[in-house]
């Protein structure tokens, strides 16, 4: 039960376990005993615990099993900067490109093609490339690859498909790209980027969250009246306050005017985004005094991006 909580719903959270996602994705799709061989094999191992580009297309691989499960109303996907977005949105292509590459296709070659000719042409090839490849890989991992894309072979064409239907759930109506940043130069040149590029690929762009962004009780005072005064006051002091008085309300105009000069930065560097992109929405969450580790806190940052703080 959750303190000022009603109603039935359920807000549920996970994290990718990469290798679990592959090794459910095998034993969905390949026959018990292909499937242990895959899973078995060195070269998988490695895959799916690590490989370059793997977690992406995990990650699409996740997505689709979540949607198709229909249990939750709203499934929200937390990538990292957007940057690195951008490769969970390229891991079908990047997989394409990998099932279609030189590489892949001689591997598979002698699984599809009958005859003896054409197994003596494909081994003369083979033998040319092994025999480069393993002095560059080692021959032992070149036959757990081998072995690996021999057992994988059927499935190939399935990972392709669920990534592309994965993809198109992307673009589909009900989906909502919400681009997150912090309202400073970098932050707003790597949302900029995204913006882009989910136009280029006719993403659906909700709009953009200005997160951490710094105000003040006393907008009326500026820093430049408020390092004044406080220059005043431990220069001259004042005659109506102790000397420590004096010195902690000189530290506090201090603070005030270098939030005021953040937030002049802020302001600058969002309006220089608006000119830009005058057509993505932004909605302001103020910066709080600590981390957001709670229900209470997820709460607060909700009020504020309905607008009701």
């Amino acid at each position: 039960v959750v303190k000022g909580v009603t109603g039935d719903g359920e807000l549920q959270a996970m994290m990718l376990d990469m290798k679990r996602t592959f090794d459910e994705v095998v034993l969905a799709h390949a026959e018990p005993e292909r499937a242990k061989a895959i899973m078995e094999n060195p070269f998988y191992q490695s895959l799916s615990a690590g490989f370059a580009g793997t977690q992406e297309y995990m990650a699409m691989e996740k997505l689709g099993q979540l949607r198709a499960a229909e249990e939750w109303d709203l499934i929200v996907v937390d990538t990292p900067p957007s940057r690195s977005a951008l490769d969970f949105l390229d891991a079908p292509n990047r997989l394409g490109s990998f099932l279609d590459g030189r590489v892949i296709r001689i591997l598979t070659a002698p699984a599809k093609v009958g005859g003896r000719s054409a197994m003596r042409f494909l081994n003369v090839g083979m033998g040319l490339l092994t025999g480069t490849l393993g002095k560059i890989f080692g021959a032992q991992l070149l036959t757990d690859v081998q072995t690996f894309v021999s057992a994988m072979d059927s499935m190939f064409g399935g990972f392709r498909e669920r990534a592309d239907r994965t993809y198109q759930l992307l673009k589909a109506p009900g989906t909502a790209f919400l681009v997150v940043a912090a309202p400073e130069r970098d932050a707003l040149r790597e949302a900029a980027y995204f913006v882009d590029r989910l136009a280029a690929d006719r993403m659906p762009l909700a709009g953009l969250v200005l997160n951490r962004v710094h105000d003040t009780g006393a907008p009326q005072l500026t820093a430049e009246r408020a390092l004044a005064a406080a220059e005043a006051l431990e220069e001259n002091g004042s005659e109506h306050a102790s000397p420590a008085a004096e010195l902690l309300a000189a530290g506090l105009l201090r603070l005030h005017a270098e939030r005021m000069q953040i937030m002049g930065r802020e302001r600058r560097t969002r309006d220089r985004f608006v000119s830009v992109y005058p057509d993505v929405p932004i909605v302001e969450v103020p910066a709080l005094p600590g981390d957001v580790h709670d229900l209470d806190g997820l709460r607060a940052i909700g009020d504020r991006l309905n607008g009701a703080v």
